[in-house]
């Protein structure tokens, strides 16, 4: 396992994955991604474990939230790694989480904002009780300008499936 994993990470850090060569997860998929992408690993779809989406480049950043009690600490990559490693080539992204209740955003949101992808809160992984596996949270952090009901909305937890729309 460590050798696959050690060809892993170069390949998604990387952005330059070629169609159809994005390495199949090994442990439980947590994330599907379709639509608009040129990167896959099982027919038209792309699908992550969790070791593979926390290999990419991401950040952690304590923030408050109206979900949450205090400043709590998310951690996770960037949204818009997870769309470099899949070739994604939309306007809309559309975020679907397990209860299907669905956002749909902006790409931009993913280009021109740190949107985190977070899988861990304040250092543990996210139960799907605490919003997990997948939650999709906004820098509020480093702008009190997101902090309103636009961006709550489109701030979606528990995700499963990511739809990259024209």
């Amino acid at each position: 396992m460590w050798r696959i994993l050690c060809c892993l990470v170069p390949v998604l850090l990387s952005g330059h994955v070629l169609a159809g060569d994005l390495p199949p997860p090994l442990g439980p998929v947590v994330l599907t991604v379709s639509g608009e992408i040129a990167n896959t690993n099982e027919g038209a779809l792309a699908k992550f474990d969790m070791t593979s989406l926390e290999a990419m480049p991401g950040r952690t950043a304590a923030m408050e939230t109206p979900w949450t009690e205090g400043k709590v600490a998310f951690e996770g990559p960037f949204l818009r790694s997870v769309l470099e490693a899949v070739g994604a080539h939309g306007g809309t992204i559309r975020l679907t989480a397990l209860n299907d209740y669905s956002a749909d955003i902006p790409a931009a949101d993913a280009t021109g904002l740190d949107t985190i992808l977070a899988t861990r809160m304040d250092g543990k992984p996210m139960s799907v009780r605490d919003k997990g596996p997948l939650f999709l949270v906004y820098p509020f952090d480093r702008s009190a300008d997101l902090y309103n009901e636009k961006y709550f909305s489109r701030s979606v937890w528990q995700i499963r499936e990511i739809e990259v729309l024209p």
